[in-house]
């Protein structure tokens, strides 16, 4: 007898067995249910057919020799026979298509239940509801709001204090540090803290005007980050409107479509970097898409009363 075909008589026993040890002696066996008959009856019938049929192809493989026209085209001397697509594999290949076009747009998932989708439906409907039951809350309510979102999204990084857990986030109690606005005048900025790109270059774009319009130095840096960080007071007043007020306002509160407000948070400022994001001295703060426009709000609201 042919080894291959002995290898294969061998390993479609021990496959047999194998079901039968695990479904056959397992605690309850088949009981006579139909289904599990059914079942170990396919597990069999797909043992022998898949054994055989490869069988039959390493059989082939091991006697048939090419045949056809080669192709003009060959690789190190290797080429390929122009040979017709077998009828019964294109047909197949063809029906598969059909079938997985239908499977994912008629069939399953598109169509069908899925515990996903249910979710999605219900949060769908709780944030509409939640927009209409809250939109009109202000003032104290609205800050109240604003902490219990902090609590629940806010506070791993920033902390319960918006103290930022010794550096790891930015300090929410104040505007800004000091070395975020050295940062941001040594590289640059375009964090979409006016809700658009809007960019501010970095210190070889800026210039002060008091100095004829040289370029900013270390020494006008260090004074102009201090003294905005201080809240706009002591030494480097002299800096910031010579190079930043254009763009920032005389008193650092922003220009519309020009700066963003540097000397207090605001419910604005706040929400478009809970819409965008933010880069920084300190590292990169994503995107919150999971809040609703009132929750980012109220988020907006809660920070703007910490330094109030």
């Amino acid at each position: 007898m042919n080894k291959l075909y002995l290898w294969g008589m061998i390993i479609t026993a021990v496959m047999l067995g194998a079901t039968y040890l695990s479904v056959g002696l397992s605690k309850g066996g088949l009981n006579g249910d139909i289904v599990n008959m059914l079942a170990v009856t396919g597990a069999v019938v797909l043992v022998i057919i898949t054994v055989f049929v490869v069988i039959k192809y390493v059989r082939q493989m091991q006697t048939d020799t090419a045949s056809g026209e080669l192709a003009e085209e060959n690789w190190d001397g290797i080429g390929e026979y122009e040979n017709e697509v077998p009828t019964g594999w294109a047909i197949i290949f063809l029906l598969t298509m059909i079938w997985g076009i239908w499977y994912w747009t008629v069939g399953y998932p598109v169509n069908s239940y899925s515990q996903i989708g249910e979710y999605n439906e219900d949060v769908l409907a709780h944030d509409a509801k939640f927009e209409t039951q809250y939109k009109d809350i202000t003032g104290n309510r609205l800050i109240e709001m604003g902490e219990s979102v902090f609590l629940a999204e806010c506070k791993v990084c920033h902390g319960i204090n918006a103290d930022g857990i010794d550096g790891k986030a930015a300090n929410l109690n104040e505007r800004i540090s000091v070395a975020s606005v050295k940062h941001v005048i040594t590289n640059g900025s375009n964090n979409e803290l006016l809700g658009m790109p809007m960019p501010m270059p970095d210190r070889n774009g800026l210039m002060n005007a008091n100095t004829g319009y040289a370029p900013i130095t270390d020494a006008e840096i260090e004074k102009v980050s201090a003294y905005v960080a201080n809240g706009f007071t002591g030494d480097g007043a002299d800096v910031f409107v010579g190079t930043c007020s254009m763009c920032h306002g005389a008193d650092g509160t922003g220009v519309d479509m020009m700066g963003p407000n540097i000397k207090k948070f605001n419910i604005t400022l706040v929400t478009n970097v809970l819409n965008h994001g933010k880069k920084g001295a300190i590292g990169a703060m994503p995107a919150f898409k999971r809040l609703n426009a009132k929750q980012k709000e109220a988020v907006g609201a809660y920070i703007t009363s910490l330094s109030e």
